[in-house]
């Protein structure tokens, strides 16, 4: 698979030219890749060997390089070879597995996989001499790093877990209102028959409930025990999260640090040719954050691999003040951008997808 894309190529890399971007040097991982690392449209990123607890978060700025910066503020040192816990209300800085050689044209973004965001982990991805988290310019060459930070469960991870996943992306394939219009004309976005769509479509929350129960979502609980990330349904729901059924005015107070599970009012479906991201509805509404793990995988919610839409799970905390959520308030936008080409395996199509045709869902940790 050539790597010479011409100035008209623009959209994210599929499977494929990630596996040919890692042949030709640009993606530099520490050991062989496992076997399911690539996506259909991004890389897992897994954990290295050690973990750096320090001070406060930061970023390395234009002139310093991460590891400078942890020398700096570095509290202890942990390995994970054999496994370790990180605790709650600490910050921890890894080391990834995977560095990066990236071409002049290239850039690349990370984002906390889904699994991460609906334990409330709340992960970035550093590199050198940049001034944001989870971007990585064009043409860099340097390695990555995981900022860590759990904010509910304790959770246990080891060397090689997975808790970050990276794009690759050539030119700016973002569709404006115009093409995502018509995309949602031909293959329905979302199943609203008014649909807000501009720069983006407009994903509301679902509190009406779901099923016989009403229930709307979960609530985690705190104190609980922990989590270890590579153990699936391995955990009772109960013993993490207290249920929420819908109220008579399908309303819910958000309480201030707390931390919840809820679904999106519309069902959505990704095209195979086509990524998606969830973004902030508007930067002004401040009061509550949504959907740490904002990827959405071509095939995602498709009937053709599998799906017959899918609703959006959000991880939402709220802020300073409580904040009363409405059934159907706008809480994010679902932006759509070209593929560089269809990836060989869609998301659900036999490679292990845990929330394919998804409703309301904790992470794969939970027994169902």
């Amino acid at each position: 698979m050539p790597l010479n894309f011409s100035a008209d190529d623009k959209g994210i890399l599929p499977d494929r030219m990630i596996a040919a971007l890692a042949k030709a040097g640009g993606i530099l991982p520490a050991t062989d890749f496992a076997s399911d690392q690539i996506q259909p449209a991004s890389l897992d990123l897994r954990l290295g060997e050690v973990a750096y607890r320090v001070r406060a978060s930061f970023l390395p700025g234009p002139q310093t390089t991460v590891a400078e910066r942890i020398d700096e503020l570095k509290l202890h040192e942990i390995s994970l070879t054999d496994g370790a816990v990180l605790e709650t209300g600490c910050v921890y800085i890894v080391p990834l597995l995977e560095s990066l050689a990236l071409p002049d044209d290239i850039v690349a973004a990370a984002n906390p996989k889904s699994s991460t965001g609906r334990l409330d982990v709340f992960t970035r991805v550093i590199a050198d001499g940049t001034r944001g988290f989870d971007r990585i310019r064009a043409g860099y060459h340097g390695p990555l790093y995981a900022e860590i930070s759990p904010r509910t469960f304790p959770i246990l991870v080891r060397e090689g877990s997975r808790l970050s996943q990276i794009r690759f992306r050539h030119g700016h394939a973002l569709l404006d209102g115009d093409a995502l219009r018509a995309l949602h004309a031909q293959e329905r976005l979302v199943d609203s028959t008014n649909a807000d769509v501009s720069e983006g479509i407009a994903v509301g929350v679902d509190l009406s409930g779901i099923g016989p129960g009403g229930l709307v979502g979960y609530r985690a609980k705190r104190h609980t025990g922990l989590i270890d990330v590579e153990r699936r349904a391995g955990y009772t729901v109960l013993d993490f999260w207290e249920p929420m059924t819908a109220r008579p005015d399908n309303s819910l107070i958000l309480d201030p640090n707390e931390f919840y599970i809820l679904a999106s009012k519309e069902a959505v479906q990704v095209p195979p040719d086509y990524a998606a991201e969830m973004v902030a509805f508007d930067p002004l509404v401040g009061e509550f954050r949504v959907h740490y793990a904002g990827f959405f995988d071509p095939g995602f919610g498709y009937a053709g691999a599998g799906g017959k839409g899918a609703r959006a799970v959000l991880e939402v905390r709220s802020r300073e003040v409580p904040f009363i959520l409405e059934h159907g308030q706008i809480v994010g936008r679902l932006v759509y951008e070209k593929m560089m080409a269809r990836p060989e395996k869609l998301y659900g199509q036999g490679i292990g997808s845990n929330y394919q045709a998804q409703s309301l869902k904790l992470s794969k940790h939970f027994k169902s």
